[in-house]
């Protein structure tokens, strides 16, 4: 009975948070909240948490949608913590499973730096970042980049002379894509609390490193020294 209405009401959540997504973001689309709903399904017995509330989080974590080059670009967990509850509602979840998925949510944003405070966060949290993390991860950020490159600031796919940052230079995530490896996704593996999301985590950090590994051959044909 309980996983029948876990699936009721995540079927009701789906069309009010589909209705919410940025047009033309393909790094926060429709797969993207799959991807992570499935994560957080399956990570939800290994933290204590209950499925179907962890499912209604993944689901509602990115309803208010921030670019990754916006000053306040640390703000779309605590926008879409307070979006969250009327959508909920909706769908049939009460007052105080609203709480607690709401403030999962709030502490979502890696930008922020915020540390869990229930179980829902933690799922959350590791959920959300294997998904930015590997093929997957690596995809999105060079949707990322091309979403935010515009006329009057163009991005790029890398440094010209220092693809890598291997000289210690400042990393510019807002304008060159492979920045944002160094800046963000290989330093998430560091962070995931599960041990399932630790060892996926740890393999598609691996991925990412032969990638750049990869890249630099492609472009220098010499094999880097990664920190």
């Amino acid at each position: 009975m309980k996983n029948e209405s876990a699936c009721a009401r995540h079927a009701a959540l789906w069309p009010l948070v589909i209705a919410r997504l940025p047009a033309g973001e393909l790094a926060h689309d429709v797969e993207h909240l799959r991807r992570v709903h499935q994560w957080a399904m399956r990570l939800a017995p290994s933290a204590g948490a209950d499925p179907d509330l962890a499912g209604a989080t993944a689901l509602v974590h990115d309803l208010v949608f921030v670019p990754k080059n916006a000053v306040d670009r640390d703000q779309g967990g605590e926008r879409s913590a307070a979006a969250a509850p009327a959508v909920l509602a909706a769908a049939g979840y009460f007052p105080a499973e609203i709480a607690e998925i709401a403030e999962a949510v709030r502490t979502s944003s890696w930008s922020r730096g915020l540390a869990p405070t229930n179980a829902l966060g933690v799922v959350l949290q590791d959920a959300d970042r294997l998904d930015a993390i590997g093929a997957i991860g690596l995809l999105r950020t060079a949707a990322c980049g091309q979403f935010m490159s515009r006329p009057e600031h163009p991005g790029r796919l890398y440094h010209p002379t220092d693809p890598l940052a291997l000289s210690g230079r400042e990393l510019d995530d807002r304008t060159q894509v492979v920045d944002h490896l160094h800046a963000k996704l290989l330093r998430l593996v560091g962070g995931m609390q599960l041990p399932e999301a630790r060892v996926e985590a740890a393999r598609r950090h691996a991925w990412l490193r032969a990638f750049l590994v990869e890249l630099n051959v492609e472009l220098t044909g010499a094999e880097p020294q990664l920190g």
